[in-house]
């Protein structure tokens, strides 16, 4: 039975691995020479590399042990995205007013981490279901709170001990992970032992629910 399984991919070899969000678009083109497009998905699907981050035999056998503790593709795992994987700017630290989550109504205790992605007018909401445990900080108002509330690492979802008040802005800052699985049932690798010869392609991709 598939399962996820609540443990990162080796941190020293996603640092070197490819890869970023996918969408999934319709293009067609008319006899006049003008197109026509449709987004066949509303949200992207992140897609990545591990094979680019070995580089030594001992990652390779870090792979493989990871691999088989997986099941191949069957069970889901953490990835750490190093391009993506903090609520504000790469270049700077986390606050508790990086994204903004919800608005309280006075009668709502739980909350999903989101992250806003905006260019211009145009804006694109992340559901964030994998967090990393003790990076979060909340703010009710822009007011950092150091209790009063909890985070599922599992799931995302913030929940109050008592519901903000109507009208007050949930804002958070976190770190976080993408849920992800192993691509293929088979790991085709070519190994020298004394010159770590070529490695063929170690896919990953996003699990989205």
């Amino acid at each position: 039975m598939m399962a996820f399984h609540e443990v990162r991919f080796p941190d020293n070899i996603s640092r070197g691995a490819r890869g970023g969000p996918e969408r999934r678009t319709q293009v067609v083109e008319l006899a006049s020479g003008d197109e026509e497009r449709n987004a066949s998905w509303a949200n992207s699907r992140r897609r990545y590399d591990v094979a680019y981050g070995i580089r030594r035999a001992d990652d390779l056998a870090a792979v493989v042990a990871f691999f088989e503790a997986r099941n191949g593709r069957l069970h889901g795992f953490r990835f750490k995205d190093w391009s993506d994987y903090k609520s504000g700017l790469p270049s700077q630290q986390d606050t508790p007013a990086d994204q903004l989550i919800g608005i309280g109504d006075g009668a709502t205790t739980a909350f999903q981490l989101v992250k806003h992605y905006s260019s211009g007018a145009q804006s694109w909401t992340r559901t964030i279901a994998k967090p990393v445990e003790g990076t979060a900080r909340i703010a009710l108002g822009g007011v950092e709170q150091m209790s009063g509330w909890s985070v599922d690492p599992t799931t995302g979802s913030v929940t109050f001990t008592a519901a903000p008040g109507a009208g007050v802005a949930i804002t958070a800052g976190y770190e976080f992970d993408v849920p992800v699985r192993f691509d293929s049932d088979t790991l085709d690798v070519t190994l020298d032992i004394e010159r770590l010869g070529s490695i063929t392609s170690i896919p990953l991709v996003e699990i989205r629910r």
